[in-house]
């Protein structure tokens, strides 16, 4: 077999780029963390526990305006689960957002043990992240839209992913679609090249996170082979993220819990009344 031929320059570069990788400073130490979502305390099954609690007001029986909030409840979970789920915990959801949106779950990303492997998790949130950078160029800030793409690119500006910390939920299995989404883990601040992105991928098939990511990643430079701050147009563009990821989670987080007020009224106005009597219909 022929050696590759590795020149000084490429010596040079991949020699810099082990040094950053080192001693770059985790984000963590520069950047606040964000406050948890008031939903945080829920069960990851919060959404099928609801269904699963308004079925049984419906079993026990419903007068018939009941029945329309019911109705009306399964709908705005059906409609707006992945706002409810995701959105609450800052993530943004618009298509102008999102990483990946229904991507397909194929049979050969099962393993040996007949689930998702591992790796193609990660990858998932790979291509999201990818799909994050260009989302800027193409949506949110289009004037440096070049920039923004060369971001996952060896050219100019470079987004590095430093290291990965993967929860996995659930054994998520074939057929099934996942949606994956990015958010900031903290507000970004000048002189910043280390910074945290929090990802939840969602199966669609559950409508829960099927697994978790925290990725820390470095802005690096590879014309001068040296990681870099935040440039300046990226650094006010993020912190508008910032802003729309703290009122997404407001407003989100307020909406599962009134759905949860709504569906303890259901309970208290049926089953669980002190003078409830399970209704069998007409006799």
């Amino acid at each position: 077999m022929v050696s590759p031929i590795i020149t000084r320059s490429d010596s040079i570069q991949r020699t810099a780029l082990c040094a950053f990788l080192s001693t770059a400073t985790p984000s963590s130490q520069k950047q606040g963390k964000q406050k948890p979502p008031s939903t945080a305390s829920l069960s990851p099954r919060w959404l099928s526990d609801v269904k699963q609690r308004i079925g049984h007001c419906l079993m026990w029986g419903l007068q018939p305006a009941q029945i329309d909030e019911a109705g009306q409840i399964l709908h705005e979970i059906a409609q707006d689960w992945r706002e409810l789920v995701a959105g609450s915990e800052g993530f943004l959801t618009d298509r102008t957002r999102r990483g990946l949106f229904r991507q397909e779950v194929v049979w050969g990303e099962m393993d040996s043990m007949a689930h998702v492997n591992n790796c193609t998790i990660n990858r998932y949130a790979e291509s999201s992240r990818v799909n994050w950078a260009k989302n800027y160029g193409r949506f949110i800030d289009p004037a440096n839209k070049v920039a923004w793409e060369n971001l996952v690119t060896p050219r100019g500006y470079g987004l590095i992913l430093k290291k990965i910390t993967t929860e996995f939920k659930f054994p998520m299995t074939y057929p099934d679609h996942v949606s994956v989404y990015h958010r900031l883990g903290a507000e970004p601040t000048a002189g910043s090249d280390t910074f945290i992105f929090h990802a939840i991928i969602l199966s669609e098939l559950h409508q829960r996170p099927a697994a978790r990511c925290v990725e820390e990643n470095v802005l690096y430079d590879y014309r001068l082979a040296r990681k870099t701050p935040l440039q300046p147009f990226m650094l006010d563009v993020l912190r508008e993220t910032w802003k729309l990821q703290e009122a997404a989670k407001l407003e989100f987080s307020e909406r599962v819990n009134q759905l949860l007020a709504r569906v303890r009224r259901l309970e208290k106005d049926s089953w669980d009344r002190p003078d409830a009597a399970e209704s069998f219909g007409p006799s």
